[in-house]
């Protein structure tokens, strides 16, 4: 394995750093329709459906509500990523040693707050292995898939230039922005994508060559 070219890693934090199925996006994705329901008055039934829609066409729920409904980001934020992660996540020591072994900063650049990516680390036990993390309030008002919060990451994480960096997320649509804007990729699926180096968990990373 080369990765001489890479300067440092941006990975995704929510169903990346853990499994997809470990339930916590599920939970998340529950409180949001709550809060549609209870602070923005969204009929319980068509509130998934709404959540769905906003997530596909802005990137985030958030950005999506902050735009057609005019909501408080921070009060959303707070309520949404207020989560019992202990029940749904435990720590990863294979994961923290695949981390290990590569030398570059490695960035958490996240849709999510920094307050539940501490969380997340946290509870795998993983925080030591990161650099930094890069939330959602550190690129608004942009959120991925959007490129300016790709460069604004770039700035944030000691400006790098897109070749320097790889980037490992599990959303193609997020990957494929950082394609375009000359990123290299990892996307963590289970199954394999066309045109993407895939991966079934980011615990694998050193089995690809990354020159």
């Amino acid at each position: 394995m080369t990765s001489q070219s890479i300067r440092a890693f941006f990975i995704d934090l929510d169903d990346t750093v853990y499994p997809a199925s470990s339930g916590v996006w599920p939970l998340a994705a529950e409180r949001m329709v709550i809060y549609m329901n209870e602070v923005l008055g969204i009929p319980l039934a068509e509130a998934p459906a709404l959540r769905e829609r906003l997530f596909h066409k802005y990137g985030t729920t958030l950005r999506g509500l902050q735009l057609e409904y005019g909501i408080d980001s921070e009060d959303y934020l707070a309520y949404v990523h207020d989560l019992d992660l202990h029940n749904l996540l435990e720590p990863d020591p294979e994961l923290k040693e695949a981390l290990a072994r590569f030398n570059q900063p490695k960035w958490i650049f996240t849709n999510a707050t920094r307050e539940h990516a501490q969380n997340v680390l946290s509870a795998i036990q993983v925080a030591e292995c990161f650099s930094g993390i890069i939330d959602i309030r550190d690129v608004q008002p942009y959120c991925k898939p959007d490129p300016s919060a790709y460069r604004i990451a770039l700035q944030l994480a000691g400006s790098l230039a897109p070749e320097e960096v790889l980037m490992v997320d599990d959303r193609k649509e997020n990957l494929d922005v950082a394609a375009n804007l000359g990123f290299k990729t990892v996307l963590i699926s289970p199954l394999p994508q066309n045109g993407y180096r895939t991966l079934p968990r980011l615990a694998d990373l050193p089995r690809i060559d990354l020159g």
